[in-house]
């Protein structure tokens, strides 16, 4: 009896379990008929594919020799190889992430890729998950719906689509949860639902289960399976999938030393290594097994007997029909206006400097602090004529502080906004122009309000005249200078990584404020080869503003302690003299100077930035060189 009844209670449960799996299953297959279905079969077909890279001698080393092969779509296909294989090489070569330096023909159903079209049509998910941060999970979504899809749905039907991707991907959860706060599976997952708002018929995930444990990493072959289900092409690199995982994949290419070994469904893997007298021990996972014949570990000739078979069977040419092709790649390559990008990602940014506010409360507090330092060492110097000439050091002090505090910030956290900004652009979230755009005029109000709050209380404390004229001019060059240093900032890192970053845009600095400081006080001419450097700088125009501003337009004699029986610096006059300026400069020239050194940084930054994400031949060629140079060091 007991017996009986622990069977029955094991058979209910069992029951239990397959009606709560088969409704699982009827649910995402549902959801799956209504937005993630519509897309039209897109197959991938590529012939000897080559690709060569600098190697530590000044040969090319090729990684990829001649491989080919077919990824259809309504399948999952993952690309298995030891490190160094070339598995990532061809994944950035399919997706068009890489294209210089390689040989070969790749297809789209039948007829060669256009590159521009195809990036439209796919989308490319890099191993790292990095997503926006201070977002919410339905925020993250909300915001990639606008960026992509922008007024070709309404906002009811982007609301059901982002429902739907969240459902599929099981993170309805998480909707209110921060992005930052997130586990690894479902950033991971994330990462997938952002790039499906626009429904890609085409998905390349670079190892998308690194990082997760076995049980996050099967939910997330589900879910990529799910999705090569409703009729994508869904193509990844796994590093080492347990035996569980191997089994999902419909199709499975096995890289080794550039080379294919492999090319077929997982389940044939066994019977395969059977044909060339391998066989694969019980209880042994294929995966694992088929991974360490191919990186040599069964001698080198089981690999050529291995390349040989496969080459031996080509793979049959694809026909398919251009018309729901050609429909489907002309719904997916409309082009979204630039103002609305601009203005969604103005938003979105907006909505990231608002969370994170710790930032911005340390900010405050810190030009806060600042105003009430400087107001002390230079206090009441402002209208006191025997301490005008100190006076002129409160000036560069306050051009010094605006090179500084604007741009260290960016040093340090804007290289990780451009490796974002690249992989979204890369999948055709947003124009460059747009995001540049974007990222400038947040910006600007910012820096003017730290300016202000800063300068309210220094200004104040140091007794400065209280003219609105003056005033006005002197705050008007400070803000100059603060969005001339962030500039700075963003054009070093746009160059260099964080680290790199701090240290040359400290070094940066040094020059930039010697070089200005040349003839201070001498009136004697300089050469040729000290005076264009010194007018190259900001800073000296900077200071020749603020200098004016203070003490020239006709300002009167300044008003001296009672003890002190002569003022030498009382006389506004005097004080252009000793600085090298018989004459006061001229403001609005200095202040033309300024924005023209603006006006160029921001192109810089701009011109940077496109090099970051399309780089010319110049740019390529010195990566090429950094390379090889990397390369030589680490012999």
């Amino acid at each position: 009896m007991d017996l009986t009844s622990e069977d029955n209670v094991n058979r209910t449960t069992i029951g239990v379990h397959e009606k709560a799996k088969d409704a699982f299953n009827k649910i995402n297959s549902t959801t799956c008929m209504t937005y993630l279905s519509k897309i039209a079969a897109v197959d991938i077909e590529f012939n000897d594919v080559t690709y060569s890279a600098p190697s530590t001698r000044k040969e090319m080393k090729m990684i990829l020799k001649g491989l080919s092969g077919q990824f259809k779509s309504s399948n999952l296909t993952a690309i298995l190889g030891s490190s160094g294989a070339g598995k990532s090489t061809l994944l950035n070569i399919l997706a068009g992430y890489r294209c210089t330096e390689m040989g070969g023909s790749i297809s789209i159903n039948g007829q060669m890729r256009d590159m521009n079209k195809f990036k439209k049509m796919s989308c490319y998910i890099m191993q790292e998950d990095l997503t926006q941060p201070n977002l919410t999970v339905s925020e993250a979504m909300r915001f990639a719906a606008d960026l992509k899809l922008g007024r070709k749905k309404s906002t009811s039907e982007k609301h059901a689509a982002i429902d739907e991707i969240l459902s599929v991907l099981r993170l309805n959860g998480t909707q209110d949860t921060i992005t930052n706060r997130l586990s690894g599976g479902e950033r991971k997952r994330l990462t997938i639902a952002l790039e499906l708002v626009n429904n890609p018929p085409v998905i390349f995930l670079d190892e998308p289960t690194t990082g997760l444990d076995e049980l996050s990493s099967t939910q997330c072959i589900d879910v990529l399976q799910r999705l090569a289900r409703c009729g994508r092409t869904v193509v990844c690199t796994v590093h080492t999938p347990s035996a569980n995982a191997f089994k999902k994949f419909d199709h499975v290419y096995i890289i080794s030393n550039g080379q294919c070994v492999y090319r077929d469904s997982a389940s044939n893997v066994v019977p395969f290594l059977r044909n060339i007298d391998i066989e694969c021990p019980k209880h042994y996972n294929p995966a694992d097994f088929i991974i360490e014949i191919s990186a040599g570990d069964y001698g080198s000739n089981v690999v050529e007997q291995m390349v040989a078979c496969v080459n031996a069977k080509l793979p049959l040419p694809i026909f398919r029909s251009k018309t729901e092709f050609d429909f489907a790649k002309k719904n997916l390559t409309l082009k979204i206006p630039w103002i609305v990008q601009s203005s969604t990602l103005v938003k979105r940014m907006m909505v990231q400097i608002y969370r994170n506010r710790n930032y911005i409360y340390l900010k405050i507090v810190l030009h806060f602090f600042l105003g009430l330092v400087v107001g002390a060492l230079f206090l009441n110097m402002g209208n006191n004529g025997s301490k005008a000439f100190f006076n002129v050091f409160f000036c560069f002090s306050c051009i010094t502080i605006f090179l500084y505090i604007p741009m260290l910030p960016v040093l340090l956290h804007f290289p990780l906004e451009i490796q974002l900004m690249k992989r979204e652009h890369f999948n055709r979230w947003y124009d460059l122009s747009a995001y540049f755009w974007a990222f400038t005029v947040v910006n600007i109000p910012l820096q003017i309000f730290f300016a202000i709050l800063y300068l309210s209380i220094a200004y104040l404390i140091t007794d400065q005249p209280l003219e609105l004229n003056r005033s006005t001019k002197f705050f008007g060059t400070c803000f100059i200078c603060a969005l001339i240093a962030e500039s700075i900032g963003h054009n070093v890192a746009s160059v260099f990584n964080a680290l790199n970053s701090v240290f040359v845009g400290s070094a940066l600095t040094c020059p930039i404020m010697l070089t200005a400081m040349q003839n201070f006080g001498d009136p004697s001419p300089l050469p040729l080869y000290r005076t264009i450097p010194m007018y190259m700088s900001y800073i000296r125009y900077a200071l020749e503003a603020l200098i004016t501003a203070m003490y020239g337009y006709g300002r009167p004699r300044l008003p001296c302690s009672k003890e002190k029986i002569y003022c030498h610096f009382s006389s506004p006059k005097e004080i252009m003299r000793t600085i090298g300026a018989e004459t006061p400069p001229n403001f609005w020239l200095d202040i033309f100077a300024l924005f023209v050194i603006l006006f160029i940084f921001k192109g810089l930054s701009y011109y940077l930035l496109k090099q970051r994400v399309q780089p010319n031949k110049v740019f390529q060629k010195i990566h090429t060189i950094r390379k090889r140079i990397k390369s030589h060091l680490n012999m």
